[in-house]
Order: structure tokens, then C-alpha cells, then sequence
């Protein structure tokens, strides 16, 4: 009896952890598979690497000797509010000195620009490709008309950045 109490338990538990995974579904909004420097914002310094890519199609190589901001892309006005917008990429460093992370800005009409940066997994030192993520907390009403994604390498290095995407998630 006390097996088919346990088994029981168990059982709910996997219940309830598929019902809570199912309505934190997210969604794509943009996805920018690298496959060329098209649409890239900033050149200065940013190469396109066939030969390195997470997906086989080519990534983005930046090496810079000082801190840098890479400005890849502009948005524009997606129309979400009242949501975690989740800027995602793979990335890749090599000798990096300093720390590595991606950085998404907000515009909102009237209200000015908000960032959000994926400090919580900076990479640093030579990393193979990891999925790298920063959210950005949407309240109802809140609808940014511009969204900016960026990369930045707050010392010195190579980085690689491919697969890059803007999700849309339920708020938690």
C-alpha cells in the first residue's frame, strides 16, 4: 500500500511539472540566423566567420584589444506587452579577458530607453558555445516601439555570436 502511495506522489509531481512547463510556453518573435554580415549595425571590428558557427552556417567574430559594445540589431516595434521578452544567442569566446555578455535596450515612446543585461552568466576566458539569455519584464501597457540587441565584451578577446533570437514568454 505504501508502494502505491509513493507511486501516486510521484506520478502528480510529473503532472504538475508538465502542466507548469506547458503554460510557460514561449514563442518566437525574430530570429536572425547568421549567415552573412546583412543587417549587421556595427562593422567596425565584426568579421564573418564561415569556418566557426553553432548551426553550420557562419557566426559573427569580434575581436576587440578595449571594452566594446557591438551593435547587431534594431528591432523595430514588435507589439507585445504584459510579457518577458527574452533576447537569446549562442556564444563562443576565445582568450577573453574580461566578461562577455549579450545586452537588449527598450525604447518606449515617451518614456526613454531601459536595458537589460545577461550578467548572470557572463562568459569570461575561452568557452565552447553556450546558449546565452537576457528577459526584459513587460507590464501591461508597457510596449517598447524600438528594440535594440547588442553584444558586449567588457575587456579584451575574440567572441562569436550566432542563432540569434528574440522569444516572447509568459510572465511568471
Amino acid at each position: 500500500m505504501r508502494m502505491l502511495a509513493l507511486y501516486v506522489c510521484v506520478a502528480m509531481i510529473f503532472i504538475s511539472v508538465g502542466c507548469t512547463q506547458s503554460t510557460k510556453q514561449v514563442t518566437e518573435i525574430k530570429r536572425y540566423p547568421i549567415s552573412s554580415l546583412e543587417g549587421v549595425i556595427t562593422k567596425s571590428g565584426v568579421e564573418f566567420d564561415k569556418a566557426v558557427s553553432s548551426d553550420g552556417n557562419g557566426s559573427l567574430r569580434i575581436t576587440v584589444t578595449e571594452p566594446t559594445t557591438v551593435r547587431l540589431f534594431e528591432v523595430g516595434d514588435i507589439n507585445i506587452e504584459n510579457a518577458r521578452l527574452i533576447y537569446q544567442a549562442r556564444v563562443r569566446t576565445e582568450n577573453v579577458e574580461g566578461q562577455v555578455y549579450l545586452e537588449m535596450w527598450c525604447h518606449f515612446p515617451g518614456k526613454g530607453e531601459f536595458f537589460s543585461r545577461g550578467l548572470q552568466t557572463p562568459l569570461t576566458g575561452t568557452t565552447d558555445w553556450t546558449t546565452e539569455e537576457t528577459p526584459f519584464f513587460l507590464k501591461k501597457g508597457e510596449k517598447p516601439d524600438n528594440v535594440k540587441l547588442n553584444l558586449v565584451i567588457n575587456g579584451k578577446g575574440t567572441a562569436w555570436i550566432d542563432d540569434i533570437r528574440l522569444l516572447k514568454g509568459q510572465l511568471q
